[in-house]
């Protein structure tokens, strides 16, 4: 019995097609765990992650599913509706420039949005729906493009349930959750996840949140549609100077009217076909978000304050289809293309006091499209595995500003090459070489702005496609219940303008240097005891001579994780996480760091037959770290007009522990 229990489990057939049209064929539900990639990989960063091994993980959050990934970090600034921040590879992926993400074969991350470049909110996921998580890092994989700089990582939802089901949870601070499932046939299913939570803070985020899925086998293909609703109030991070003298707690907020409100409609339809390795996808999708914030608070506008709000609304079309070939004796081609519109009715920017506009600083419209056709060939000679790979992408927006002059349209093409080496030593040992080119898109506004909206000055603009190039060397080890990954990494990316999407214009970042290590250890000394140990360390650095220093600030040096499940009998099993981020610089000389935070969280599960309770405990410790910290010029009633610099940080969640109960009908 897992501690999470699963709404979904790993189904185990010959392929999904095949059971829709043969129904004599009986699906097997099997609980999976991490997959061996010894002989099917192509890289040491690369892996899969099955429901088994990921169901045991206490989560304070959905986005914190995440962290399940070797090396990955999933932290929060703001409310438990905005999309996390990310830490990978010496990126702040803020909140998401470089790490793509898709859901069962459909895109997440979101171009040219209200808040940030390559939005990717992970609020939509609900961990009891999600079976398998597959990842890839760095830019050697030619199936992945947009956003997968550091890296991509792909959820999968399962097509058939594991038993119906209903799950409800209580906890500290008024926290409330309902999971549930029911299979109305063998071909139909639909779940629920809905929760409310007043937060631990001093203002009541009153966070109000549903997902439901809902899922139909037909004629071979699994259509999903899939409906997320959040609103909330959100305490931001919160000046250090005013902690330590006493005017405000850690727990505070300065501008209590933050927070926001989001929702995601989803339907896609997917055919998948092992045999013949075919895989594709189509997909609508619906967003929209309006989201409140104030980091300088009386810094621009001493009377009004400095709230601003960022509204995104579009649709979102698209598809992908990919192919495995075998037309040469010896060889094995796979090939794939994609196309993507996002149709942005409206990406704004607005000066606010308590929610309410009093300026329009920009407000857009603006169709964004893309197309990429990709290929990859592989051929064993002897005992080294080759991959051949190469992306070609297109990419163009027609901007129509509210100010015409900064209206346009770009389109920009980038074609991106691949390399991949595995040299199977042994059985039991395996050794691999990559290398590739990759890239992220820039905001569309940024790539034909003229003026700045607030200043009306002349800015530079920035290139539609920024490339980055990495390599990595890695190695693999398997004996018994152990297996050991290395990688050493390094990846350049290309000097550029990045759009800021809290003003509306462009701010200027040189090229980058990153290299690194990362370890993975699992062991499973026994059938009752699993234990699982990863370690990434990033040297990351501006290129060249930068004035005011070669550091990236935010780049966190070290991730650090460790876990433990025991089985404590037939019928228990308790389940240990430990998280650590090391300090980072917050300015380029270095003057000024962040410390580093640890968290422990823990979840115990006792099963009666048909019925388990579930008890988590989130911060164990009690740690009064900081989630994150920044540090920036900021100005609170009776300070100097031009502000006060400082560390801003928003702390970690106070220790909290909630209650479960599971029922399987």
């Amino acid at each position: 019995m897992t501690l999470r229990a699963p709404l979904f489990a790993l189904l185990i057939a010959a392929s999904a097609p095949a059971i829709a049209e043969a129904q004599a064929v009986e699906a097997i539900s099997v609980w999976g765990r991490r997959a061996n990639e010894l002989g099917r990989a192509t890289s040491a960063s690369e892996g899969r992650i099955a429901y088994a091994d990921f169901a045991v993980r206490p989560l304070l959050r959905p986005g914190e599913l995440i962290e399940a990934v070797p090396g990955l970090a999933a932290t929060q600034h703001s409310g438990a509706g905005k999309a996390n921040q990310y830490f990978l590879r010496g990126f702040n992926l803020d909140h998401g420039t470089d790490l793509a993400a898709s859901l069962d074969g459909v895109p997440l991350n979101l171009p040219s949005h209200g808040h940030g470049q390559g939005y990717l909110d992970l609020n939509v996921l609900t961990p009891e729906f999600v079976h398998d998580i597959r990842f890839k890092k760095g830019p050697y994989g030619a199936e992945n493009g947009d956003f997968a700089t550091a890296g991509a990582v792909a959820f999968e939802t399962a097509d058939h349930l594991h038993g119906d089901g209903l799950q409800a949870w209580v906890g500290e601070n008024a926290y409330y959750r309902a999971v549930g499932s029911k299979a109305l046939s063998d071909n139909l299913l639909v779940a629920a996840d809905v929760s409310t939570a007043r937060g631990a803070w001093s203002t009541p985020e009153d966070l109000k949140k549903i997902n439901i899925l809902g899922r139909a086998l037909v004629g071979g293909w699994s259509v999903t549609a899939l409906a997320y609703d959040a609103d909330w109030n959100a305490t931001d991070q919160v000046p250090r100077r005013a902690v330590e003298i006493g005017a405000l707690g850690r727990l505070d907020a300065v501008d209590t009217t933050d927070g926001g409100e989001t929702s995601r409609y989803m339907l896609s339809a997917r055919r998948r076909d092992l045999l013949r390795g075919l895989d594709a996808v189509v997909y609508v999708q619906r967003y929209k978000l309006d989201l409140f914030s104030n980091f300088t608070y009386f810094l621009d506008d001493p009377v009004h304050g400095d709230q601003f709000e960022q509204a995104d609304q579009r649709w979102v079309y698209g598809g992908s289809l990919t192919r495995r070939w075998t037309p040469i004796d010896g060889w094995s081609f796979r090939t794939g293309g994609s196309v993507r519109v996002d149709d942005i009715g409206k990406v704004g920017l607005y000066r606010t006091t308590a929610r309410a506009r009093r300026e329009i600083v920009r407000q857009d419209a603006l169709t964004e499209w893309s197309a990429a056709v990709w290929g990859e060939a592989s051929r064993r000679f002897g005992k080294l595995d080759a991959t051949f790979g190469l992306r070609a992408d297109a990419m163009g927006a027609d901007v129509k500003a509210g100010d015409p002059r900064n209206s346009g349209t770009v389109g920009e093409v980038l074609v991106s090459p691949k390399l991949a080496l595995a040299w199977r030593i042994s059985r039991s040992f395996e050794a691999y070489a990559d290398a590739g080119r990759g890239f992220h898109s820039n905001d569309a506004r940024g790539a034909v702005i003229t003026v700045d909206p607030v200043t009306a000055d002349l800015v530079e603009r920035s290139p539609l496609l920024s490339p980055s190039d990495g390599a990595e060397l890695g190695l693999r080890w398997k004996y018994a219940g152990l297996s050991l990954t290395a990688a050493a990494w390094a990846l350049h990316v290309d000097s550029e303008l990045v759009y800021v999407g809290d003003a509306g214009f462009t701010e200027a970042s040189g090229a980058t240097r990153r290299a690194g290590v990362e370890l993975l250890a699992d062991w499973r000394p026994s059938a009752h005891l699993n234990l699982t140990a990863s370690y990434a360390a990033t040297h990351a650095r501006f290129v060249g001579d930068p004035p005011k220093g070669d550091h990236i600030p935010n780049a966190v040096s070290s991730v650090l994780s460790t876990g433990a499940s025991w089985k404590l009998g037939e019928t228990s099993t308790l389940s240990l996480t430990w998280r650590r981020l090391s300090a980072a610089p917050l300015v380029e000389d270095n003057s000024v760091r962040s410390r580093p935070t640890s968290l422990v969280n823990a979840v115990f599960v006792q099963a009666f037959g048909r019925v388990s309770l579930m008890v988590e405990v989130l911060n164990l410790t009690n740690s009064k770290r900081d989630d994150i910290a920044y540090f920036y010029v900021s100005r609170l009633p009776g300070e100097p007009s031009k502000g006060v610099d400082d560390v801003h940080f928003h702390p970690v969640e106070p220790r909290a522990v909630r209650a479960g109960l599971k029922v399987n009908f």
